[in-house]
């Protein structure tokens, strides 16, 4: 009889480490976002139904620019559970919320390993047939150092008998739900740790070095390496289509004494004049992401006409834009503005500009730039009776 298998993909991490405001399951490798390859393989061994994904409900935008890029294939994927304050609590949500669904095994993965491959999940669900859990492994290559706490080596561990573990670690279903409800709020390493506290047997299969955890930003590197040199071919991996939108806007001055530019307070004997806070820079930004993505302009979004935005903060509007990137599947790929005005004198703020626009886009700040020029004391910027901004955004959208 075929077992009917479940998976659990453990996404709820902010991936402190990885050092990027987008935690690392979202990033995009090869056109895909680390947690949408997984789905994916995954999908091609259960239907995808039975793939429940952990995720944090802060990342709903994350989640669905993810999910809206795989296409029709995923539409009976179930709705993604909320994480725990820890891992396991995690997976003990996920494995709740599949019960319903009764598989017989399970297998249970972290977002943060894109290079799960058929044949490692096909070892594991064979493993399964004689044994309460499995893994997949690999040999411990460097030689391994016991020692002190100040750093004094004590032991060399034989390495013959080592072995490093990956996910997917697969699973009785019942009974890996059991062990962690019985361990529920104890710490373990990892999901095989609880049957081996029961005493179960847990089989080791070959993984895969592709397979290794993203965890800092130069295992994703070479996981871009890996992808470049094996997937070129590859029909798998999802092309990406780049695209160009551009913006400009004018606001002029009124009695002031200081001016809201990309975010950011500048001192100034005169404030800029709109239906918001004016911020002619995060305008026109927004202008060109919409832009790229065909999306109209600013005004059809947030008529000036409508009171609600009057003297609203304008990273409303430019995060407006930004999700709706990520909706698609998409990402923000650069984006440059320049400002054009005699005063105020722009240069001294520039990095605060850059970095508040990357973290309203949630972007890398060297995404960003911010420059400054002057018109020569012609037209109404060498005048001095307001500011313009032109922009161009660069945004990667997957195809189909």
């Amino acid at each position: 009889m075929t077992k009917k298998i479940g998976v659990v993909i453990v996404a709820a991490g902010s991936g402190s480490r990885f050092g990027d405001p987008i935690p690392k399951q979202y990033h995009t490798l090869g056109g895909k976002t680390l947690l949408g390859r997984c789905i994916e393989c995954f999908a091609r061994h259960t239907s995808p139904e039975l793939v429940q994904v952990v995720y944090n409900p802060a990342h709903q935008d994350w989640y669905d620019g993810a999910i809206a890029a795989l296409g029709a294939d995923i539409t009976t994927l179930p709705a993604p559970v909320g994480g725990g304050e820890t891992r396991q609590q995690s997976v003990l949500n996920g494995l709740r919320a599949l019960s319903a669904r009764k598989p017989d095994i399970v297998l249970i993965h972290d977002a943060a390993r894109p290079g799960i491959s058929d044949d490692v999940i096909t070892r594991v669900i064979k493993a399964l047939e004689n044994h309460a859990g499995a893994i997949p492994t690999l040999p411990v290559a460097d030689t391994i150092k016991q020692t002190s706490r100040d750093g004094v080596i004590t032991k060399t561990i034989p390495r013959d008998t080592l072995q490093r573990a990956q996910t997917p670690q697969g699973f009785v279903f019942e009974t890996i739900l059991a062990a962690h409800e019985q361990f529920e709020g104890q710490e373990f390493t990892d999901d095989a740790a609880l049957l081996e506290e029961l005493g179960l047997d847990v089989m080791c299969v070959e993984g895969t070095s592709a397979n290794d955890k993203i965890t800092k930003r130069d295992d994703f590197d070479r996981a871009h390496d890996w992808i470049d040199s094996t997937n070129k071919d590859n029909a798998f991996m999802q092309q990406e289509e780049y695209r160009a939108g551009t913006g400009f806007d004018v606001h002029r001055f009124a009695p002031g004494d200081h001016c809201i530019l990309c975010g950011v307070k500048v001192p100034h004997t005169a404030r800029l004049d709109g239906h918001s806070d004016a911020d002619v820079g995060l305008h026109t930004l927004t202008d060109a992401i919409l832009g790229a993505i065909g999306a109209g302009d600013i005004g059809q979004h947030f008529p000036p006409s409508d009171m609600q935005w009057k003297g609203a903060a304008s990273d409303i509007f430019l995060k407006h834009a930004a999700g709706l990137v990520r909706k698609r599947g998409g990402r923000i790929v650069n984006v440059d503005l320049t400002l054009i005005c005699e005063r105020p004198k722009i240069g001294p703020h520039t990095k605060a500009m850059r970095e508040k626009v990357a973290e309203i886009l949630e972007i890398d700040v060297d995404r960003v730039n911010v420059k400054a020029t002057t018109t020569e004391r012609l037209g109404f910027p060498g005048r001095e009776e307001g500011i313009a901004a032109q922009a161009a955004a660069s945004i990667a959208l997957p195809i189909g």
